[in-house]
């Protein structure tokens, strides 16, 4: 039956399959574009629509939950509407959504449009990257992996630059504005070129429950890890509530897929060995791919001094890097070299990367980061397309688009808790590294004398009063002080990342992989 059906599928060609590819990896990078984009801009909206700080990061939140629940359930709503129509439909709720955000007045207009964005997002980043996959034949799965990392690494890292320009530059506005003309374009071109999977059944029932407790369990998830830093985390009975939540959705949602024949979400792929193993080497792919990208601009901004355009653009040769290295990849996988070698190989090469971080000093400039940041864009493509090769082999058609999905969500939780857990752990090493550093400040300490008496009348000199030079010395000397440390902060954080990274290398040794299977893959096609 399966060689059967294989058979009957007809791989697109030429130019009709570089078009489709365009258009599958536009759609997702734009998707991905957009959970970073917003970030650099948050202190212009909320001055321009009247948020506090605490409101303004919903924009964020709203968009996160909404993508982080629909991007399982793609798999579903593509066989229930059929591929080409569900992926036309989320990319234009994406571009409407957009103009609304454009135009929204308000925080909490804004917050739903951005909720309505992050579930047209959602759709274009697994069905995307089903479309990509189904572009190519099973023997060349690891090409198709690498084309669509391609757009997994630039999407976050191009957000924060092209959000900085915009924003420094035009207006906020526009940052959502420019997703209009490409997403009427992708929605001419997905209507044109993207075809229905073969093989596909519409769901003779909707799981409803199961929708529902996915909702619940994901969304609270995601609202937890997205608001606990800032609510003091179980201090906070908000956080409490959802965090309980959470775990009853969760307890809900897997016991009503597993007793039910039409599940929403099949999470009985899991029984598939190398997609669990694949799923928590997906994890911790997003919490680096994320957490890097979250850290690295605080640190250069605040202990560098850095502008946010300068350090969004700063981080696109890494991006660079990763596209020139995905294509290597891809061919290193396709004459049969063993992915497990080429995962360790990009753990090892990120974990430097990480290490040479870790020794940065106030003294540090770009110079002294470019060569690190090459390191992590080929670490990424070293880890990426090997990781969904390998977790995805052997699954076909309906199963292999819920494997993708379920990819995707872990890997975006993965991002979210890693967020959380450098947020957490800075917070903590703040206070202790300010604690130890406060023990050399004091009026008993010679070198802390001098340097505010130097400040003083450097001040006096500069015609302030006696009073108002001293008062400014002491800010001096915070300011200084709170450089130093974020600095130790930052690097001891880039330092603990580049430890739990080699936490992944025994999970890879664990993943099953055959040689020989590649040649069973090809003889069934």
């Amino acid at each position: 039956m399966e060689t059967s059906l294989q058979h009957k599928i007809v791989y697109p060609t030429g130019f009709e399959k570089w078009i489709l590819i365009i258009t599958a990896i536009s759609c997702a990078i734009l998707e991905l574009i957009d959970t970073t984009v917003v970030n650099v801009s948050l202190r212009e909206i909320s001055g321009n629509i009247g948020a506090t700080t605490t409101e303004i990061a919903w924009v964020v939140t709203a968009y996160a939950i909404s993508n982080v629940i629909i991007i399982p359930l793609t798999s579903m709503l593509s066989d229930l509407f059929g591929r080409k129509i569900y992926f036309t439909a989320s990319v234009l709720i994406f571009t409407f959504s957009s103009l609304m955000c454009g135009l929204s007045t308000n925080l909490w207009t804004l917050v739903f449009w951005r909720f309505v964005q992050g579930l047209g997002g959602g759709g274009l980043l697994s069905t995307g990257q089903s479309i990509i996959i189904g572009a190519f034949p099973p023997e060349k799965i690891a090409t198709a992996s690498a084309i669509f990392g391609m757009g997994i690494i630039m999407g976050p890292t191009f957000g924060p630059a092209l959000g900085g320009f915009i924003t420094d530059n035009f207006s906020w506005h526009w940052i959502f504005f420019i997703n209009i003309p490409i997403g009427i374009i992708a929605a001419v071109l997905s209507w044109t070129y993207v075809t229905d999977m073969v093989g596909a059944k519409k769901p003779r029932k909707i799981d409803w429950w199961g929708i529902i407790f996915l909702v619940v369990a994901i969304g609270s998830i995601q609202y937890v890890l997205e608001e606990g830093t800032s609510k003091d985390w179980y201090e906070s009975s908000e956080i409490t509530f959802f965090s309980i939540t959470a775990a009853l959705g969760l307890i809900a949602f897997i016991w009503r897929e597993l007793a039910i024949d039409y599940p929403a979400v099949n999470i009985r792929l899991y029984k598939n060995y190398n997609l669990a193993m694949g799923s928590l080497m997906n994890f911790m792919l997003g919490f680096l791919l994320f957490g890097t990208v979250f850290i690295f601009p605080l640190f250069a901004q605040i202990s560098l001094g850095w502008t946010a355009t300068d350090t969004g653009v700063f981080m696109i040769p890494s991006a660079l890097c990763s596209a020139i290295a995905m294509p290597i990849v891809g061919k290193l996988l396709g004459r049969g070299t063993n992915p497990k070698r080429i995962i360790i190989i990009g753990i090892l090469i990120t974990f430097i990367f990480l290490m040479m971080l870790s020794f940065a000093s106030p003294d540090s400039n770009q110079n002294n980061f470019y060569f690190p940041f090459v390191l992590r864009g080929v670490g990424l493509a070293f880890m990426m397309s090997p990781i969904l090769s390998l977790a995805v082999a052997g699954l076909r058609g309906r199963d292999l688009a819920q494997a993708i999905g379920l990819a995707n969500m872990i890997r975006q939780l993965g991002g979210a808790v890693g967020i959380a857990l450098i947020n957490v752990f800075l917070s903590h090493k703040n206070a202790d590294v300010r604690g130890n550093m406060l023990g050399y400040i004091s009026e008993y300490s010679n070198a802390t004398s001098e340097r505010i008496s130097a400040f003083t009348q450097n001040f006096i000199s500069n015609g302030f009063s006696a009073g108002d030079a001293e008062a400014l010395a002491h800010k001096m000397m915070e300011s200084i002080l709170f450089k130093q440390q974020a600095m130790v902060s930052y690097t001891q954080g880039f330092f603990t990342v580049g430890i739990s990274i080699l936490i992944c290398i025994p999970i890879v040794f664990l993943i099953r992989y055959k040689k020989t299977e590649k040649a069973k893959i090809v003889s069934d096609h």
